[in-house]
């Protein structure tokens, strides 16, 4: 196999792979959920007027939330939330993961419910582009 390639090839191949493992590993270990620093919040709406204001932590917690549309379970854990389980049909509010990030939302349009993670200034997340 290194008959096919020629000494150059290799030490092009090499330097390549340094450069990059210096621009990828520190955005990985600088990484930070909430670029402005501080407490996470989830903020929950049903039917667009808040519900209630959770601080995300590391503690496991369970919130049960049950409207006339229906009920959801949300479990807050490791700094971030998710929703554990629904009575809707579709399901597809299950599907949205942990989010953990500022800007970052689940949805269950059937129960008309919006779990959104903002900074404790109350502020959602960075622009991610402009449609003119």
């Amino acid at each position: 196999m290194w008959k096919l390639f020629k000494k150059a090839d290799l030490i092009l191949l090499a330097v390549v792979l340094v450069i990059a493992a210096f621009v990828i590993v520190p955005s990985f270990l600088t990484k930070s959920e909430n670029p402005a620093g501080g407490k996470l919040y989830a903020q929950i709406t049903v039917d667009g007027k808040p519900f209630k204001t959770v601080e995300l932590t590391s503690d496991v917690q369970e919130l049960k939330v049950e409207t006339k549309y229906g009920y959801n379970l949300l479990r807050m854990h490791d700094g971030g939330i998710e929703m554990e389980d629904a009575d809707c049909p579709d399901k597809l509010c299950l599907t949205f993961g942990t989010v953990n990030a500022v800007g970052q939302t689940i949805v269950c349009l059937p129960h008309r419910l919006m779990v959104q993670v903002i900074s404790e200034t109350g502020q959602g997340g960075e622009i991610d582009g402009v449609a003119s």
